[in-house]
């Protein structure tokens, strides 16, 4: 092979290098950004990975996007926030129900409890227990 060859080689090989490198350092993959389905799968594979006290309303809101649906309430000096999060496909209308989430409960700013949206506790009957 002659020099040529192979000085351009070397040259589209680093010039992919640098490509791929600016792509990752960039490139801002954010939940928002994603396609439905694409953030079903990894609202679900990030939820599943939670653990109840160690994340807090900033690292959701940091980590997975807006909520889908968010409900809050304040009783006394507590702070009661609600994410809904979809994470399953029920029915192809274009409207995100609760039935379709991943509810997040966060007292005062930390996790206290992760469900299914459509067992969420109807009119917030969920805060006297915790009170």
């Amino acid at each position: 092979m002659n020099k040529k060859v192979i000085t351009r080689i070397f040259l589209a090989l680093a010039a992919y290098g640098i490509f791929v490198i600016l792509v990752m350092s960039f490139y801002d993959d954010s939940p928002d950004k994603m396609q439905w389905e694409d953030r079903e799968a990894y609202n679900r594979q990030f939820i599943a990975k939670l653990q109840l006290e160690q994340f807090t309303f900033e690292q959701a809101l940091n980590e997975l996007g807006s909520p889908d649906i968010t409900e809050a309430r304040k009783v006394d000096s507590d702070k009661f926030q609600v994410m809904f999060y979809r994470t399953q496909h029920v029915k192809s209308d274009g409207i995100t129900t609760q039935d379709e989430c991943t509810f997040l409960l966060f007292i005062n700013g930390i996790l206290k409890e992760i469900g299914l949206g459509d067992n969420y506790p109807k009119n917030w009957g969920i805060v006297e227990s915790y009170q």
